[in-house]
């Protein structure tokens, strides 16, 4: 759907002045009357039979046309847009209301990144874990069986919380006819809450419970703006596995691209661009920041689909590059994971990668036991050896060198040891670049061009990003860019795995230009005089 807007009211003169020059310019048309001029753009509606047929994985089908839940979505959606275009510009960036700081406690919690956020009314703060493999947003609720929160005490700066819908006057149970409830075929009252259960990769990790819809409270980028967003919360009844055993003890937020994740959410409200960065620092600190596109200069390669879908952060590797060596048939499909501490290789990948490592190195491998790695090298304070870089290579050149491929190993008494090469073979076709290899980088998990994006960064700089449209610039979305993704730890199988609408995108047809047809810049001048805007919608 396109509408032409005058930008302005001209007066009689400029009125007079434009149909002059109009006149002049159908002049020269009909000197080039002889051949035909065809501007032509091949356009389709987001919710055409076409793209309808294109969905991707997850994603609910379009209602009826010229029905009347049709012209809701119409109405909601150009909603949404206003937000954006006029409402929005304050809304650019942001993060939960207790900071953007997030952090790694260790062991004890699984060496998983973690950040607080406020829920509810009256709010109730959480210690949730942050996972890019999976989608919902779930914390402990009228637990049946959860982990012990009672531990922690004194550990953490505040206590860790406990859900309640009953205690908050904002919670809402989400039912089961509702579009986001997976479990809605199966219910036998379709008002009934949903339920949910999601299985994790980690072995007998799960969470379950039902669904509801409460207060997530964040604030501005710039200025620090209260902002308030009613998002789909998971009230986790029963977990199992790890989730008893310390790591994410306080829930867990999906960060994924399915429509029930936080980042769809708030993109579907207007609040933020469809896209979001995590920051990781050396000392296991960073930063998480909502609609951050990143910055200028960052490099970037495409996500790619998984059996055809767009399901989850995978980018295709082309080589591993060991110092000054780059390996042949080192090209591997990746999931960029933050839920995974670790990287994980396909066998054959790996053996290559970590056997090329092993021989550049000039240092005596650790003997031991049970190591948790297989290539480790004796290193003290005084004495560390010396390793080569460690570079991924993807499309179009770009490389992305691993900061710190080392993690120190220290003795009971706190002294170092050893340094491993954190990488491990996964077994399976598909690799997962976790934590370990994003350290000292911001990456921007860009959803609106299907790209990842990373730059070197201290973490630091709110400012170090851009404030961008809302709506991307013309053209953006030829040639998606940009991902990394992991298959090891807390990727969601059963929870709704979608990616977001811009996913589905009609190609488009370059018509070519005869030399007689109009120019480019000549039209351009003629928008330009008459003072007519064009505008896309939906």
């Amino acid at each position: 759907m396109m509408v032409l807007r005058s930008s302005s009211r001209p007066s009689v003169l400029s009125v007079m002045s434009v149909l002059g020059f109009s006149s002049f310019l159908l002049l020269l048309l009909f000197v080039w009357g002889s051949e035909s001029l065809t501007l032509s753009s091949r356009l389709v509606h987001r919710f055409s039979d076409e793209v309808a047929v294109a969905a991707v994985k997850g994603t609910e089908a379009p209602p009826p046309r010229r029905s009347l839940e049709f012209y809701e979505v119409l109405v909601k959606s150009d909603l949404a847009r206003r937000n954006r275009r006029f409402g929005g510009s304050n809304f650019s960036m942001l993060f939960p209301s207790e900071g953007s700081e997030t952090m790694s406690l260790g062991n004890d919690f699984g060496w998983l990144h973690y950040t607080w956020i406020d829920l509810g009314t009256p709010k109730v703060s959480f210690l949730v874990a942050l996972d890019a493999g999976s989608d919902l947003l779930w914390v402990p609720c009228d637990c049946i069986q959860c982990a012990p929160l009672s531990g922690y005490q004194g550990s953490l700066v505040k206590d860790l919380g406990i859900y309640s819908p009953a205690e908050s006057r904002t919670s809402k149970n989400l039912s089961c006819n509702h579009k986001l409830c997976a479990s809605g075929p199966n219910c036998e009252n379709p008002n009934e809450p949903c339920p949910y259960t999601i299985d994790y990769y980690s072995e007998n990790t799960a969470s379950s419970g039902v669904l509801v819809k409460d207060k997530l409270y964040l604030a501005t980028a710039t200025d620090k703006t209260a902002v308030q967003a009613e998002v789909i919360i998971g009230c986790g009844r029963n977990q199992s596995g790890g989730y008893l055993d310390g790591i994410a003890p306080d829930g867990l937020l999906g960060l994924g691209l399915g429509e029930i994740s936080l980042p769809s959410i708030l993109a579907k409200a207007g609040l933020v661009c469809n896209s979001f960065s995590m920051c990781f620092r050396e000392d296991d600190s960073g930063r998480i920041l909502f609609g951050d596109q990143g910055v200028a200069k960052q490099k970037s390669t495409p996500f790619v689909p998984l059996s055809g879908k767009y399901v989850t952060y995978i980018v295709e590797v082309e080589s591993f590059c060991i110092g000054a060596h780059c390996l042949g048939k080192s090209g591997f499909q990746a999931l960029v994971d933050s839920g995974s501490s670790f990287t994980f290789l396909p066998s054959d990948v790996y053996k290559s990668v970590s056997q090329e490592f092993d021989k550049q190195v000039k240092a005596p491998r650790l003997e031991q036991d049970a190591p948790p790695w297989e290539y480790c090298y004796k290193a003290s304070l005084l004495e560390m050896p010396k390793v080569p870089s460690v570079i991924l290579s993807f499309a179009a050149n770009k490389s992305f060198e691993v900061t710190y491929p080392l993690f120190p190993l220290y003795s009971k008494e706190g002294g170092l040891v050893a340094v491993c090469l954190a990488v491990q073979s996964s077994g399976e076709t598909l690799g997962t670049i976790g934590q370990n290899f994003m350290k000292g980088y911001k990456m921007v998990f860009d959803r609106e061009n299907l790209k990842l994006g990373w730059s070197h960064s201290d973490c630091n700089d709110l400012n170090n990003s851009r404030t961008v449209p809302l709506t991307p610039p013309a053209g953006s979305h030829n040639r998606p860019e940009n991902p990394l993704p992991s298959d090891q730890q807390l990727a969601s199988p059963n929870g709704t795995a979608v990616s977001p609408a811009v996913a589905v995108r009609a190609p488009t047809n370059n018509s070519a230009a005869t030399s007689n047809s109009l120019s480019p810049c000549l039209l351009l001048l003629l928008l330009v005089i008459t003072g007519v805007s064009i505008f896309s919608i939906g």
